[in-house]
């Protein structure tokens, strides 16, 4: 073959391709490994932040629970009918929730309440995660708050810290934008796993409750999913693998007696709406209370709360000795109806003082009073199709959670984590499905998406 100028070129000519190919196939691939090595970055860092909740979790709850087994000795020492034991114990209520409030009024205002609003809020941009004082502020105006009897859980508080360390690590490694959204939605799965010893109901609870907060992908969903299941892990480690409620494990009922759901979930959803209805109009009165008058309301709420504990301290607290002390006795209806009646206010009005505390809960213990409630009239009705008033218990549960907080896979999967009751699957469906359904047609609006609303106008206002 001759070689000659004309040949060289077209050698070269046809060279030019390959070598571009290469090249751009490499560019391609770098941008892949870039991806992949982005995506496992965030993977573990979601892990470390399951790990940090669950450490940091478990400390909450250990410390609530000595709280809580001081107070009911203390309740139990000191109500023997001598009037300077139920003054103490008065003074010692409205102190706590006193501090709590001061803690949180003057020093991180966005801890009040749940805080799931806030979290909602912070994935929307809408508003900051100010972690170095949210975490400190509601850890420990937590416990002073939830301490003191106040009818509030421990899954509020929770959800934020896990949000706000969901933040720190975020902030403090320097993550790109794009991750702060789902790493601070796997602190808040963490968080709610935590609480409840439920990884399971943490993730729905993201998919289904923060759906329109939450940036759905694929690793985005894996990151919660390892934040959620490794924050259960450490909490079981360190505390115990029990259900957080202990009650029996009931059979399926009768498939006759499923109609009897579909009524529960009706009655439920007038409950959802009574509820968000009058919370709300209270937040919007005690709102426009002066400080002063503030701090005399938060005051006085926790004197009531101290005095229903002097008579039964059962029936106060975030609701699991409620649930206990309901599911281990046999009641009238006229006690019931009374426990759920007083619980339905005292929730309402130990979250309007502003103080740190969550109402799942709560929630969950009125929907326990009102199923044994509505379980005792069915089995009267009925002996042959309900064989124990605790089913509707379970079912209560989830209900009250589908049409509150308008998130009826969350109640459902929440109830049976908590119960272990795995056979409840269809009557909890029946009942979640109905509530929801029926108090959207109300007019009923999510709890927190109301939450939230309120809380975006108030902080327009402080600006103008």
């Amino acid at each position: 073959m001759k070689l000659n100028v004309t040949t060289i070129r077209k050698f070269l000519h046809k060279s030019q391709k390959p070598i571009g190919f290469v090249s751009g196939s490499w560019k391609t691939t770098q941008r892949f490994i870039d991806a992949e090595k982005r995506n496992f970055e965030l993977l573990f860092f979601a892990f470390s932040i399951g790990l940090s909740v669950g450490l940091v979790g478990s400390v909450f709850r250990l410390t609530l629970d000595y709280i809580n087994k001081l107070s009911t000795e203390l309740y139990a020492y000191n109500s023997n009918g001598k009037l300077i034991n139920y003054f103490i114990l008065i003074i010692l209520s409205t102190i706590s929730v006193l501090i709590s409030y001061a803690l949180v009024k003057n020093l991180a205002p966005e801890a009040s309440g749940s805080g799931v609003q806030e979290v909602e809020g912070a994935l929307d941009q809408a508003r900051p995660l100010r972690w170095k004082r949210v975490l400190p502020v509601k850890f420990v105006s937590s416990l002073f708050s939830l301490g003191s009897g106040l009818l509030l859980g421990r899954e509020g508080p929770t959800i934020q810290i896990g949000a706000n360390i969901g933040k720190m690590f975020t902030d403090t490694f320097r993550r790109p934008d794009d991750e702060v959204n789902p790493l601070v939605s796997a602190g808040a799965a963490a968080g709610l796993a935590t609480a409840f010893n439920a990884p399971l109901s943490g993730i729905v609870f993201v998919i289904e409750e923060l759906h329109g907060h939450f940036h759905y992908k694929f690793f985005s969903l894996a990151g919660i999913m390892i934040a959620s299941s490794t924050a259960d892990f450490v909490v079981r480690a360190l505390i115990g693998v029990d259900p957080v409620v202990h009650m029996t494990i009931f059979n399926h009922p009768p498939l006759q007696s499923i109609w009897m759901f579909f009524v529960f979930g009706l009655f439920l959803s007038l409950v959802g709406y009574l509820f968000n209805a009058y919370l709300i109009k209270t937040l919007n009165r005690t709102r426009k209370l002066s400080k002063r008058n503030a701090y005399i309301y938060a005051g006085t709420v926790g004197i009531v709360v101290a005095i229903v504990g002097i008579f039964n301290f059962n029936l106060i607290g975030g609701g699991y000795q409620t649930i206990r002390f309901v599911l281990d006795h046999s009641f009238t209806f006229v006690f019931l109806l009374i426990l759920f009646l007083s619980r339905l206010i005292l929730t309402i009005l130990g979250y309007s003082t502003g103080v740190s505390g969550g109402i799942f809960a709560p929630l969950l213990a009125m929907g326990v009073v009102f199923g044994m409630l509505f379980g005792n009239m069915m089995q009267s009705v009925f002996p042959a199709q309900i064989l124990s008033p605790g089913i509707f218990a379970v079912a209560g549960m989830a209900g009250i959670f589908a049409s509150t907080v308008r998130a009826p896979l969350t109640g459902l999967v929440l109830a049976i984590e908590m119960t272990a009751n795995f056979e409840l699957i269809l009557p909890l469906l029946v009942t979640s499905i109905t509530a929801s359904i029926f108090t959207t047609m109300f007019g009923n609006k999510p709890i927190y998406t109301t939450l939230l609303k309120r809380t975006l106008e108030n902080a327009a206002q402080q600006h103008k």
